[in-house]
């Protein structure tokens, strides 16, 4: 199971300068939709005098949530660039942002195009790719006679405790790639009179 895919580790901006006009580039990375929305109206604010936020966001392994957005650009010439170079270099839970200060001369839409696809490369050049994972939570409810097998699994693995239980019997909650579940699974599943997996929701 494939669980990884490329983000960027932190924040970086950029720019292009096309006739006049000046797009400034920034590229954040996003974990959820709420969080990308807040950065637009951050930089809404501070650049309030320009007069166009143009941005795009991907999210998720599989990159199927995104969102683009013209902020009245023509149709199609500032969040479609935008996304598409995003998307050239295969990258999720990022969004950019362009944002314009007109010069006074009309580009067109392929000048427009051109314009957004160069600001977003500018700033996309700066960042620095790293590999995400997808991690699941598991619980494991276990009688003592297992507490070696449960440290040793652990340890091994290099798996961090995210919660445990220590009373009649004992249960540990652990973070796991989705990669590693079903080897997880298997290694407990040959005492099942021992050892209770469950793979927690979310």
């Amino acid at each position: 199971m494939n669980d990884g895919y490329l983000t960027i580790r932190q924040s970086a901006t950029g720019i292009y300068k096309e006739k006049g006009s000046k797009f400034l580039s920034f590229a954040f990375p996003v974990n959820q939709e709420r969080e990308a929305l807040d950065l637009v109206d951050r930089l809404k604010k501070e650049y309030y005098d320009a007069r166009h936020h143009c941005y795009a966001w991907v999210l998720g392994r599989d990159g199927q949530i995104y969102r683009t957005h013209d902020a009245g650009e023509p149709r199609h010439t500032a969040g479609d660039p935008i996304l598409n170079q995003i998307r050239s270099r295969g990258l999720s839970d990022i969004m950019v942002v362009v944002v314009r200060y007109f010069g006074g001369t009309r580009l067109g839409k392929s000048g427009l195009i051109n314009a957004y696809k160069k600001a977003t490369d500018d700033v996309l050049e700066k960042v620095e790719p790293v590999e995400k994972f997808l991690y699941k939570k598991v619980r494991i409810h276990f009688r003592y006679a297992g507490m070696n097998d449960i440290m040793r699994l652990i340890d091994q693995n290099n798996l961090p405790i995210i919660g445990q239980s220590y009373e009649s019997d004992a249960s540990v909650v652990i973070s796991v790639r989705e990669s590693d579940l079903e080897r997880i699974q298997e290694y407990f599943a040959v005492s099942p009179h021992i050892f209770e997996v469950r793979i927690l929701p979310g």
